[in-house]
């Protein structure tokens, strides 16, 4: 086993940047849709507008010399080459923290508040808040390596999440996740590696018990009302991709059209907006994390942890100690009674006024916030 931690540094080729101009010139675009909103999916005339800035207005070069400023690595694990951000606090006493991101996101994500968090002087906090930030990019997705044989599910990356930070030289830490890397966080929690004091989440997946169903709790049957929603209007694409993720693979890794579509309806179906995801995420971050799926070809790796883990979302509980910060535009909005079903020992719950499902991104300083606040029960 190679346990070598290697520098990475991006250096994309202008060659690629125009292959992408090529493919964006050469696209055959449908009709419009015959309604005036999103219910059949991203519209004709805002995907237009995103492809557009994207060819002629977006610079991907800002983002990958902001990559390569904060400290990116590469280091084999179980066979595959995992990618991450590390970036160390300059207070020597911070707490590590891992911070994994899910789909359609990226470490792209975490942009916002890796500062806040190892400066956190600079943002109104003080050297007792600091964290070392480690961020990794999930087998399949951005520059981590794309598994060759099955297997790579949500155990697995918790494992290697684990043996990742021990190899980085750390004898404690926490970790902190939404959307997949909610899932990898509470098997993190489940599994309780040596070292692992406790867990932050900022998406609870468990499954509804008949007394939910029964309940009159107004919380309760909120969350119950947004679960029907996914299943009925919002969850084709986890269908898809978590039962024939090869076949939607091919239009996602060759078609940037494909990909900005599929992805862009969620950014709008997934944030805190009034109408528009470019409410909540600048056009310019849109296209950042976009480029970590299109310049590696992650459309078809990404997609199978669903078919590898989609059906294990919603765990059993979590041994470690464990917190939650509730956001009101989450997909699933979840009611305590199911943060404590998850976490028997719940240290932390908190609901927020706004924010939605890519909290970091959306509201870094709010998110930061509630990450101080959360692990502070026990540094």
């Amino acid at each position: 086993m190679n346990d070598t931690i290697r520098p990475f540094v991006l250096d994309i080729p202008q060659s690629e940047l125009e292959r992408l101009y090529h493919k964006i010139d050469a696209a055959r675009w449908p009709e419009a849709e015959p309604v005036d909103d999103w219910s059949q999916g991203t519209p004709l005339c805002l995907l237009r507008e995103l492809v557009e800035y994207w060819r002629s207005g977006y610079n991907w070069r800002g983002c990958e010399a902001y990559l390569n400023s904060l400290g990116q690595f590469v280091t084999e694990i179980d066979g595959l080459d995992i990618h991450f951000l590390h970036v160390r606090s300059p207070h020597e006493n911070a707490l590590p923290i891992v911070l994994t991101h899910g789909w359609p996101g990226s470490v792209v994500e975490f942009l916002g508040v890796i500062e806040r968090l190892t400066q956190p002087e600079k943002y109104g906090g003080t050297a007792a808040d600091a964290f070392h930030v480690i961020a990794p990019s999930l087998p399949g997705f951005g520059f981590s390596g794309k598994p060759t044989s099955t297997g790579w599910g949500i155990e697995k990356i918790a494992r290697a999440w684990a043996t990742l930070v021990a190899r980085l030289g750390y004898d404690h830490w926490v970790a902190q996740g939404g959307d997949w890397g909610s899932a990898v966080t509470a098997e993190i929690g489940r599994q309780a590696p040596e070292g692992c004091r406790a867990i932050h989440v900022n998406m609870v997946s468990v499954k509804p018990t008949a007394e939910d169903f029964s309940s009159e709790d107004a919380d309760m049957k909120k969350a119950l009302a947004g679960l029907k929603y996914y299943a009925d209007w919002d969850s084709g694409y986890s269908k898809q991709q978590s039962t024939r993720p090869q076949t939607i693979g091919y239009a996602l890794v060759d078609s940037p059209i494909g990909l900005a579509g599929w992805v862009y309806e969620k950014m709008y179906a997934w944030t805190d907006n009034k109408g528009s995801p470019l409410d909540a995420l600048r056009m310019d971050a849109i296209l950042d994390n976009l480029m970590l799926y299109w310049l590696p070809a992650t459309g078809a790796s990404a997609a199978r942890l669903y078919w590898e883990s989609f059906g294990r979302f919603a765990g059993g509980p979590v041994r470690l100690p464990g917190g939650v910060s509730a956001f009101p535009g989450e997909i699933m909005p979840a009611p305590r009674a199911w943060a404590e079903r998850l976490m028997p020992n719940l240290i932390y719950w908190n609901t927020l006024d706004k924010g939605g499902h890519f909290a970091a991104w959306e509201q870094p300083e709010m998110f930061t916030r509630e990450i101080r606040a959360c692990f502070a029960k026990i540094r």
